[in-house]
């Protein structure tokens, strides 16, 4: 099992810090050693927020994530901010529907995903995070769908429940036809 070292970062009220929470709770039930730490600026819905989630099955020397496996952005402030801290070979998954550029990295993976539109298709804007959320799950794959399904029922609000598993489910769909696609693309660049 690989670890990941994740930051997700945006505005205060996109639901940063609850994408962490769920997943370091789907963690725990994936018996992982887990670290959440929010960051946030005292303004909280507006300002900024991000968070570091570890996963391992190794021990935790500090909750602070300064190289990330992967990051997920919810807006150009946090992208300028964090785009250097992504790991050569690390993933990127940006809201392409709220940042209008993308990484000039060509040593990380990209997945540009139209959050917003996603989610309001679904019913709210306020879900994003959650396609996002399964955006990263589908292709990590750090702990299975069933599990964070499990973490969201168990810790988050009942009414928004079936929302939130829609959004997860959808994330993971377009998370998975972009790495076919390319894995289609290389295979043809190959022959």
């Amino acid at each position: 099992m690989s670890s990941q070292e994740i930051l997700f970062a945006g505005f205060g009220g996109q639901g940063i810090l609850s994408m962490g929470k769920f997943l370091a709770y789907a963690g725990m039930e994936s018996g992982l050693n887990v670290s959440w730490l929010p960051s946030y600026g005292p303004e909280m819905r507006g300002g900024t927020a991000n968070c570091s989630v570890i996963l391992t099955d190794k021990a935790i020397d500090s909750p602070i994530v300064n190289e990330a496996s992967t990051l997920v952005v919810m807006n150009i402030p946090s992208l300028d901010k964090f785009e250097n801290s992504v790991k050569p070979n690390g993933l990127l998954i940006i809201d392409s529907d709220l940042i209008n550029r993308t990484s000039n990295r060509e040593d990380i993976e990209i997945i540009s995903i139209p959050a917003q539109t996603i989610a309001e298709e679904i019913g709210s804007k306020t879900i994003a995070n959650m396609v996002l959320l399964g955006a990263l799950i589908s292709k990590t794959k750090i702990v299975s769908m069933e599990t964070i399904l499990k973490s969201l029922k168990e810790h988050g609000k009942e009414k928004f429940y079936e929302a939130n598993k829609k959004a997860l489910e959808k994330g993971a769909e377009y998370a998975s036809k972009i790495i076919k696609h390319t894995k289609e693309k290389i295979n043809t660049v190959i022959k």
